[in-house]
């Protein structure tokens, strides 16, 4: 299945609101008053150290949860229209991405990520890419947080696990590939074909019965139709020409998913952990599509977060709303389906996520599993500043190992071969709930190099 990727660029880690983690609360006074934004001329570093620390802030006392709300400095929020705010929450950048199948990408991002200016409780953006393989992407994007708060000294607070989305794209891949089914093929049998996909979602995510519980649920609609036609991969078969009825199945097909998922998360970030676990059931079914046809796709996921002593540095301090965190990650998930599915639409393996040394959908079949751990670290925990008012956090590094399989069914995962591949990622984080990467993965096949947005679980 196409949708919206994560990737999109260094330029993204711009957008998400927030960065920070509470812990202990400091005592009131310990804490000097931060201006409120009309108290004097606006400061980008309001709120903050020069060197880009964030010291903590003490929190309302009747917030649920502290440690799962993040805290945006009054430097972070800055009043007026975008011609105002530009370059501070209101952004226009050439964007940059990358991955072996579609090859290197670039276009032009226009984010908002205090739209309408509501105190950086809305996010709103505009992408337009172009690859050098020909592959097309326009997208627009709309995210509102459900519980932020304003803070008596300035400042904003946010709990990060609940909010509505809504996104619409266009995406024309000229050059996606399928090899066949089960784990048993070989990079032989590459054939490829052109996807053009137009999606259009909405989705909420909250948790229960309290802001920043474990108890999460998710409810999601997308509606898709996806468009196939020859592939443009040089001296590689058509897939339509090895497999037309699966082709034919699949192209001028529209779709409409409804999306049910319950989980419990202990995590103290969604977007970036630095302890805790979780795990989440999630429902994708197929109410209607072309055909008359009706299936579902099922997830199981988790995952366990372990922080380490620093390897480059200290941890920071007990003042500090996001120290330099090192951590032991390890995640797992299993896929399957049921009814009837286009083969565009089933488990893969390999890409931006899961099997990363190999290329994006490498291994597909009606089931899959995938396992991973990564070594998370910081070699440069204090980073620098790119303007007044957007700076790099902090650098790091992250080794992974990575396991899976496909199968024709569930039950016979644990017959299939197992492929692994290993690698090593760069941590560019501008804030807590913002990190961009860059993985390069090995595998017997070769090696690929993915650059996108945000950790791959």
């Amino acid at each position: 299945m196409v949708s919206l990727h994560r990737s999109l660029v260094l330029g993204v880690a711009l957008i998400v609101t927030s960065g920070g983690v509470s812990g202990a609360l400091v005592a009131a006074d310990a804490i000097p008053k931060i201006p409120g934004p009309t108290d004097s001329p606006f400061d980008p570093l309001r709120g903050m150290d020069a060197n880009g620390r964030i010291p903590k802030v003490i929190l309302p006392a009747d917030i649920p949860n502290p440690e799962r709300w993040r805290y945006i400095p009054e430097g972070r929020i800055k009043p007026g229209s975008p011609i105002d705010r530009f370059m501070v929450t209101d952004f226009i950048y050439p964007t940059f991405d990358y991955e072996k199948n579609v090859g290197a990408g670039g276009g032009i991002a226009l984010t908002d990520i205090d739209f309408r200016e509501q105190r950086r409780r809305e996010f709103a953006a505009v992408f337009l890419s172009h690859t050098t393989e020909g592959q097309e992407r326009y997208a627009v994007l709309w995210k509102r947080w459900l519980h932020s708060q304003d803070l008596p000294g300035g400042g904003v607070i946010q709990e990060e696990r609940s909010a509505i989305t809504a996104n619409a794209s266009y995406i024309r891949t000229l050059t996606t590939r399928f090899y066949g089914f089960g784990s048993h093929t070989i990079a032989g049998d590459e054939t490829s074909y052109t996807d053009e996909a137009t999606v259009v979602s909405c989705g909420l995510e909250d948790s229960l019965p309290r802001p920043g519980d474990n108890v999460v649920m998710v409810f999601g609609l997308r509606g898709e139709y996806h468009n196939l036609a020859r592939g443009h991969v040089t001296d590689r078969p058509n897939t339509g020409d090895l497999y037309p009825e699966l082709v034919a199945a699949g192209d001028s097909h529209s779709s409409l998913w409804l999306s049910t998922g319950l989980g419990y998360d202990t995590r103290d970030s969604q977007s970036n952990p630095y302890h805790g676990w979780m795990i989440q059931g999630l429902a994708e079914t197929v109410p209607v599509e072309t055909g008359g046809d009706q299936g579902a796709r099922f997830t199981v996921r988790g995952s366990l977060t372990i922080p380490l002593p620093g390897l480059f540095h200290d941890g920071g301090d007990a003042g500090e709303e996001n120290p330099p965190t090192d951590t032991i990650a390890i995640g797992a998930m299993t896929e399957w389906t049921a009814g009837t599915l286009p083969f565009w639409a089933l488990p893969s393996l390999g890409g931006r996520d899961t099997l990363r040394g190999y290329i994006g959908n490498r291994f597909t079949d009606r089931a899959a599993w995938h396992a991973s751990i990564e070594y998370r670290f910081w070699p440069v925990p204090r980073g620098f500043a790119i303007t007044d008012s957007i700076r790099i956090e902090r650098l790091g590094l992250a080794p992974f190992y990575e396991l899976g399989s496909v199968a024709d069914r569930l039950g016979n995962l644990s017959q299939a071969r197992v492929h692994d591949s290993v690698g090593i990622g760069l941590r560019i984080g501008l804030e807590r709930a913002s990190v961009f990467r860059c993985d390069v993965g090995f595998s017997h096949e070769g090696s690929a190099v993915t650059i996108a947005y945000g950790l791959s679980y």
